[in-house]
């Protein structure tokens, strides 16, 4: 709460450099808060429900693909390959073909693994193959935003690039090139590592617990979205529809308590403070760890048990204080797209329960690791069957036949 009073941002100098001087993330004060305001658009309720049926379409598409394979898949991975395709195609409506995406894909992953490097720069380090990645980026961007067909006027959004230059505009300003170039690299950016961990943790969660699985199922069912094996036979999903499912929305709070993708985030005190009868003083770094806090929050019980419950509306562990729940981080600087991302989890739990059938194909569970971002060791080696038309209601009798035996 003492950001640009008491602490300010503070990024390693590898990841300031490659994210590069215009990104949110690099701002601070009075820019800072301009540049909340005009990405804040992006994800407004209106933006969400325009991006919502192509969200959906690649997440079908995805698990077609996935279910298709004769051979496991490594979760983690297509996951990256998913979240990466879904802010391509979804946030910036770009229209490259499957080379292209596949080349700015392996370069972006080049990115990312070392956007926390040794700021040294020398030929074959770490630094110098995130800014040749980095450039690569950004002429296929440049590329991609001149070839991108003019944006729709009104409230029918195309796409989160068209949002972010129509907001732009009417805070006052328009964005050079240059900044629309970073710009574009930080939303991927932001929709891709934490959005692939979130994903592959609830997976794994899934397949740990399958009661969940089928009370997700039973969840839709009653809401009349799943019928014959069939989601929504009215043929997609309304954004109201999809909040109002109440244990979709525990399973995923739950997700992000127990496997939070980010730990937490660094800062520099900007005068020296006083913090529970600590001192900080003046130039130092802190840190804030999302993580510790959820394991030491005396709200949650059984802290290490995956329990949607807890969230319910009975139990509302979340709801006694401010900060004892924060996956998304808190104040000024709390994550701007939690909006999306939770969306993008939620449609993906709902077409992980009623169009495929997965198991596990090792002997047991992966260790989980949280360097860069939490994610199983292996990557979780998983085999994706589609489903019979009819499989969700032999699953659903054999679960009540079980628990008449019972």
């Amino acid at each position: 709460m003492g950001e640009h009073t008491l602490v300010t941002v503070d990024w390693p100098q590898s990841t300031s450099t490659l994210l590069g001087p215009n990104s949110l993330a690099n701002s601070i004060g009075d820019i800072h808060r301009k540049r909340r305001k005009v990405f804040a658009k992006v994800f407004s309720h209106e933006a969400l429900e325009s991006y919502l049926p192509k969200i959906q379409q690649v997440i079908q598409e995805s698990l077609r693909v996935w279910s298709s394979n004769p051979e496991p898949i490594n979760v983690y991975r297509e996951s990256q390959r998913l979240s990466f395709t879904m802010a391509v195609r979804v946030l910036l409506g770009f229209r490259v073909s499957e080379e292209e995406m596949s080349h700015m894909f392996s370069t972006f992953q080049d990115f990312v693994d070392n956007l926390f490097s040794l700021p040294i720069d020398l030929p074959f380090s770490g630094y110098r193959k995130g800014i040749r990645a980095r450039d690569i980026l950004q002429k296929c961007i440049e590329k991609a935003i001149r070839e991108k067909p003019l944006c729709s006027q009104g409230k029918d959004y195309s796409d989160a690039l068209d949002v972010l230059m129509e907001s732009a505009k009417e805070n006052g300003t328009e964005f050079t090139m240059q900044e629309l170039k970073e710009s574009t690299i930080e939303l991927i950016f932001a929709a891709f590592a934490t959005t692939a961990s979130a994903s592959t943790s609830l997976i794994m969660q899934l397949l740990r617990h399958p009661q969940v699985l089928e009370r997700l199922r039973e969840e839709l069912r009653s809401r009349g979205l799943l019928h014959n094996g069939c989601l929504c036979p009215e043929g997609e999903l309304r954004l109201d529809t999809i909040i109002s499912l109440k244990y979709v929305d525990c399973v995923i709070k739950e997700v992000l308590r127990l496997f939070t993708p980010v730990s937490g985030a660094y800062r520099t005190a900007m005068q020296t403070f006083e913090l529970d009868g600590v001192q900080i003083p003046k130039g130092w770094s802190v840190m804030y760890s999302i993580r510790d806090t959820h394991d030491t929050a005396a709200v949650f019980k059984d802290v290490d048990a995956f329990d949607p419950d807890r969230f319910s509306q009975e139990r509302g562990e979340d709801k006694e204080g401010r900060f004892h729940y924060l996956p998304f981080g808190g104040g000024v600087r709390s994550c701007l797209g939690k909006q999306l991302a939770t969306l993008f989890l939620r449609i993906l739990a709902i077409e992980l329960a009623s169009t495929s059938r997965f198991e596990l194909a090792t002997r047991q569970f992966p260790r989980v690791i949280t360097v860069p971002v939490i994610h199983p060791v292996d990557g979780l080696k998983v085999k994706f069957y589609g489903l019979d038309s009819n499989q969700n209601e032999i699953m659903a009798k054999s679960e009540e036949l079980l628990g008449a035996t019972v």
